[in-house]
């Protein structure tokens, strides 16, 4: 008898790839502009999606990352950089290479200091219609902004209130940002303020020394987690669906990858879905059992193949977690 376990992670890999082409002509009618259906990745009750950084490596603005969504079918979408990006916030100076000498050092952070400022201008001065019309251009091919990432924990208090207006323009449940014990405090009661949520996304230091989950939720009603299950998993070694299960009502969404445990020959490692350790169909089919209003957002970062790009990678990401649900 064969081993179910390989068994079911070849035929995953198979139908992946069979997928990835049988999607192939919606992209060709997208790019034609007679798209004919509406993506859907909201399988037997549980949201599929993607955070927009797993684009990174490719041409990322709205126009560039709408096309990629729609190949792999994904309706749901965690908004990061690309939203100011797109917008032409200015950008910060370019960190000089080597070991700087003490003037260098001083200029960069005279420099930094100056865009940051610019920056603040920009974001205060920026008309919430160009939001609306970016909200527009996702919901008119399919898609939801479920959740944008602007990170402001460190932003003056009027940036953060920018961005929850524009959060709430695109049709953000919420913001975003990675949780740190400062911006779990002061970033929850702009949530409150804005009747929106604070959600944190987390790495490695869920397995840091006195690392915990409840101080972090306690500063506001309104701060939710934004498990990363992966990080969780390469750095613990722990089942993602303890936590899951414990703070389900305060939490909104979940980034997953696949990786390995840390007692891993190569510990804590990104892999491509089915290659790696992190019990991803456990989470998906306890999400779908309990119909917890969670999403679960794919959060590319290992390696991209020789011939592949993102775009082809996610496709075959939501292929996988499809083939589960089902």
């Amino acid at each position: 008898m064969k081993n179910p376990k390989i068994s079911r992670r070849s035929f995953l890999s198979a139908a992946a790839a069979t997928a990835a082409f049988t999607v192939i002509p919606f992209e060709f009618s997208i790019a034609k502009g007679n798209q004919t259906r509406k993506p859907n990745s909201k399988v037997a009750g549980v949201q599929l999606g993607c955070t927009t950084y797993s684009y990174r490596m490719m041409p990322h603005k709205v126009d560039d990352v709408i096309p990629y969504l729609l190949l792999a079918g994904i309706n749901s979408i965690e908004l990061r950089s690309v939203a100011e990006e797109d917008l032409g916030i200015p950008q910060n100076p370019a960190r000089p290479r080597g070991t700087l000498t003490d003037k260098e050092k001083a200029d960069f952070a005279k420099a930094s200091d100056e865009a940051r400022e610019t920056q603040r201008k920009w974001r205060l001065s920026l008309p919430m219609e160009r939001y609306a019309e970016m909200r527009r251009k996702f919901n008119n091919a399919g898609i939801d902004v479920h959740i944008a990432k602007f990170a402001p924990s460190a932003w003056s208090d009027e940036e953060i209130d920018y961005a929850y207006n524009a959060a709430k323009v695109l049709g953000s449940i919420g913001i975003t940002d990675e949780l740190t014990d400062e911006a779990c405090q002061r970033l929850g009661k702009f949530a409150e303020k804005h009747n929106s949520l604070a959600m944190f996304h987390t790495h490695g230091q869920v397995a840091d020394p006195g690392f915990s989950f409840d101080r972090a939720l306690s500063y506001s009603p309104a701060n939710m987690l934004n498990l990363d299950a992966g990080h969780y998993y390469g750095a613990t070694g722990l089942h993602p669906n303890e936590v899951i299960i414990k703070y389900h009502d305060r939490m909104r969404s979940i980034h997953i990858k696949d990786k390995t445990g840390p007692n891993n020959p190569t510990p804590n490692t990104n892999k491509e879905f089915g290659k790696g350790e992190t019990p991803i169909a456990d989470i998906l089919l306890l999400l779908k059992k309990e119909k917890w209003p969670i999403s679960v957002d794919i959060e590319l970062e290992f390696p991209i193949p020789e011939g592949s790009d993102g775009a082809k990678e996610v496709v075959k990401c939501i292929e996988y977690m499809r083939n589960i649900l089902e």
